[in-house]
């Protein structure tokens, strides 16, 4: 196995964007795509990591770029900041992410255009549920530790199934928030599931979050999304 990684270069609204690919090269069979939406932080070693392991698994994974080279955040009051712009400006955000679906679907072979997922964690678990709201073609997405508050304008015809993996005491998404997307999902009626992790809180998939990872639940939420995966494709 050789994971090989490229970066994307594309562009949107004048600003200058930079993904991540990464491939196992063993062969040129076609495969799936899986995009890899970022935390606040932003496309950073994280994500890159994510990117690579999706790889190993066979996918063409592509850890998008969501706010532009030369706007990168350099720590976390950058990053606040960076975030709440998309945040207060869900219309742009939407944009930036199909931008980004585009730019992954024509890296060329072997990524398949056609079979397409997402995931995403926190901020990014947001972005992936956008991007199903949205109505683009994508099989389905995957949101750890997400933020489920919908968009103020209305859906897209949702065809993506989603995952949502949730650690059940996290601060910024209590109970009513999952109900609410829950309730969401289910009137447009989409494939949805939840797998919520006991004692577990935000940001529980990144070991560099102290007093957040949670190994556990690291583990099977990485578990579930990849039989998820495998079901789609």
């Amino acid at each position: 196995m050789s994971i090989i990684t490229k970066p994307v270069r594309y562009g949107h609204g004048g600003v200058s964007f930079e993904a991540y690919a990464a491939w196992d090269d063993a062969d040129a069979a076609a495969r799936p795509i899986v995009l890899v939406a970022g935390t606040f932080m932003g496309r950073t070693a994280f994500e890159e990591a994510k990117a690579r392991s999706l790889a190993e698994l066979g996918y063409v994974a592509v850890a998008i770029d969501l706010y532009g080279l030369g706007h990168w955040p350099a720590d976390f009051d950058g990053a606040r900041a960076a975030m709440g712009a998309l945040d207060a400006d869900r219309g742009l955000l939407k944009e930036r992410l199909l931008v980004a679906l585009d730019a992954a679907r024509g890296i060329g072979a072997p990524a398949d255009p056609a079979r397409v997922a997402a995931i995403g964690f926190c901020f990014g678990g947001k972005c992936v549920l956008d991007l199903a709201r949205s109505g683009a073609e994508v099989a389905g997405v995957a949101s750890f530790h997400g933020l489920y508050d919908a968009p103020p304008f209305p859906n897209g015809a949702i065809t993506a199934k989603v995952l949502v993996l949730h650690g059940w005491d996290d601060p910024l998404d209590p109970p009513e928030t999952v109900l609410g997307l829950a309730k969401e999902m289910s009137e447009a009626k989409v494939d949805w599931q939840v797998h919520a992790y006991g004692h577990t809180v935000h940001g529980f998939t990144n070991p560099a979050r102290e007093g957040m990872y949670s190994p556990a639940a690291d583990r099977r939420s990485w578990r579930a999304m990849q039989d998820f995966l495998e079901e789609l494709f």
